[in-house]
C-alpha cells in the first residue's frame, strides 16, 4: 500500500469509530428504561439539604409528667418512658396507640396481667398486657404482638391495646407490676 492509501485507510477507521460511537449515544440515550444504564440521581442542592427534616418524635422525658416510679405514657408523641423512683427514665420507645385512648390523667396498672399469649380486642395475638384503663367498656393497657407487629388498629374496632415491640413489651411487663403509676399525656 502507499502512504496515500494507508492515509485514506486511516481516514475511514476514523470516521466509522465516530459514527459508531453517535449511533450508541443515540441508542442509549433513546433505549427503555427496562434496558438503559442506571442514570445516576440529581444530588440536592443546598437549599433543599438546608431544609428542616419532619419533626421527629421527642425523646425527652416531658418536664410535667409527675413524680417517683411511673409509666408516662404521651399520646400526640405516640411514645413511652419507664421512669425509675429516683424521677430517671430507665428506657423509652414508640408505641401504636389504640383506637380508644383514656383522658390525660394518672392512673393505676390494675389486674389482670396477662403474661400468656391471648387473643386481643382486635383478633391479634398478644402477650405480656398490662391494664391501666377503661374506656367506653374496653380496658386498655400496653401489649405486644406475639408476631412483633405495629400495625395501626382497625378504626371501625373499640380496642384498648396500645402496641410495641416484643421487647418493648418485656421491659414493661417486667417494670409495671400491679399498682404501678400510669400518667397519660395529651
Amino acid at each position: 500500500m502507499s502512504r496515500g492509501s494507508s492515509g485514506i485507510v486511516a481516514g475511514l477507521t476514523a470516521a466509522a469509530l465516530v459514527a459508531v460511537g453517535v449511533l450508541a449515544f443515540q441508542a442509549s440515550a433513546n433505549a427503555p428504561d427496562s434496558v438503559a444504564a442506571p442514570r445516576p440521581k440529581p444530588s440536592a442542592t443546598a437549599t433543599e439539604r438546608a431544609k428542616p427534616k419532619e419533626k421527629s418524635r421527642p425523646v425527652a422525658l416531658p418536664v410535667d409528667s409527675g413524680t417517683g416510679k411511673r409509666v408516662v405514657y404521651a399520646l400526640e408523641d405516640r411514645r413511652v418512658w419507664l421512669v425509675d423512683a429516683d424521677g430517671k427514665a430507665t428506657r423509652t420507645f414508640e408505641v401504636m396507640p389504640s383506637t380508644l385512648n383514656p383522658l390525660p390523667g394518672t392512673y393505676r396498672v390494675n389486674t389482670p396481667r396477662t403474661g400468656a399469649p391471648t387473643k386481643g380486642s382486635d383478633g391479634v395475638m398478644i402477650e405480656h398486657v398490662v391494664r391501666f384503663a377503661m374506656v367506653d367498656n374496653v380496658a386498655v393497657g400496653f401489649s405486644a404482638a406475639v408476631d412483633g407487629s405495629m400495625e395501626s388498629p382497625d378504626p371501625t374496632l373499640k380496642t384498648g391495646g396500645v402496641r410495641m415491640s416484643r421487647a418493648d413489651g418485656d421491659a414493661m411487663w417486667d417494670f409495671a407490676l400491679v399498682g404501678t403509676k400510669v400518667v397519660v399525656l395529651p
